[in-house]
């Protein structure tokens, strides 16, 4: 499944981020996709539903991977080493891969 987001992801936009991953999951999704190529900003709070997503997809043997090709947004994975977390992908097709392969 794919979950395209733009803008910024923050305290006030997170929980529908959250609302859209959760769908993905009742859905039954296995491999879920993140594209972030048009988020132009992140928070601690989108950190948490990315992270939160991962662990319920883990427990589910799925994984999720995320499209990050913008270099700022790309940076905040990596001060907080999600990067090495979380399937941090430069492209879609990157990404699609990662997920399918679990």
């Amino acid at each position: 499944m794919l979950v395209v987001v733009s803008g910024e992801i923050d305290l006030y936009t997170a929980p529908q981020l959250k609302e859209a991953l959760d769908a993905g999951l009742e859905a039954g999704a296995r491999g879920l996709v993140v594209d972030l190529t048009e988020v132009t900003f992140v928070d601690s709070t989108a950190l948490g539903v990315l992270i939160g997503a991962a662990k319920r997809l883990h427990a589910a043997d799925g994984s999720l991977a995320i499209v990050c090709p913008n270099v700022k947004v790309r940076h905040i994975f990596q001060v907080t080493g999600l990067d090495r977390v979380l399937g941090v992908c430069a492209t879609r097709q990157e990404a699609l891969s990662a997920a399918a392969s679990g």
